[in-house]
């Protein structure tokens, strides 16, 4: 009897990789990348691809990538807006809340021509369009990229306050990790800042 008591017996091994998991230290995802480029003739569309799968596995991803190349927007030219036939979004707005008309903000010499680039590339596309009279005016935020080129954001604070809240938000980043768990792969869309 006192030899069983002394034995170790140890957990469950699926309480055991649980118990790991939680232990495991989250890090960004670092695999090593490639630039592939899919584009034909003298127009360049490259895609990142990982550098952390088999031979054969790459092969028939390069095939896919090649044979669904149009489906990959590299440019904001490669993305024509939708038609507000198809589809219009509203935001549902806290009536309570008074409008907010954000003064212009000055900018650097420099950074007001990389603006006035960017703003031109998204017009061009119709990404843009002039607002006459706007109810609500939030300013543009610089934000300058490791290439020198300026990422666009707009500082949607005021607007952000004035929203009416979801009552069912998305998910936790933790959450959607976690279900991809026992997969061989893992695709994710990078953002378009990286083909401007």
């Amino acid at each position: 009897m006192e030899e069983e008591e002394d034995e170790d017996v140890g957990l469950p091994p699926k309480l055991e990789r649980i118990i790991a998991q939680e232990d495991r230290e989250m890090r960004p995802h670092q695999e090593e990348t490639e630039f592939v480029d899919l584009g034909t003739g003298s127009g360049k569309r490259e895609v990142k691809v990982g550098m952390g799968m088999t031979a054969p596995i790459r092969k028939e991803l390069m095939a896919l990538l090649k044979d669904y190349q149009d489906i990959f927007a590299c440019s904001y030219q490669d993305m024509p807006g939708l038609s507000s036939d198809i589809v219009q979004h509203k935001l549902p707005l806290n009536p309570e809340c008074s409008l907010v008309k954000r003064k212009l903000r000055r900018m650097k010499t420099e950074t007001s021509l990389k603006i006035k680039e960017e703003v031109k590339k998204q017009f061009d596309a119709g990404f843009l369009a002039v607002a006459r009279y706007p109810k609500w005016v939030a300013n543009i935020v610089p934000v300058p990229k490791k290439d020198g080129k300026v990422r666009m954001c707009v500082d949607y604070r005021y607007l952000n306050r004035a929203s009416l809240k979801d009552n069912f938000p998305l998910p936790h980043i933790d959450v959607l990790v976690d279900n991809t768990t026992n997969f061989a792969l893992f695709s994710f869309m990078d953002d378009f800042s990286d083909y401007n």
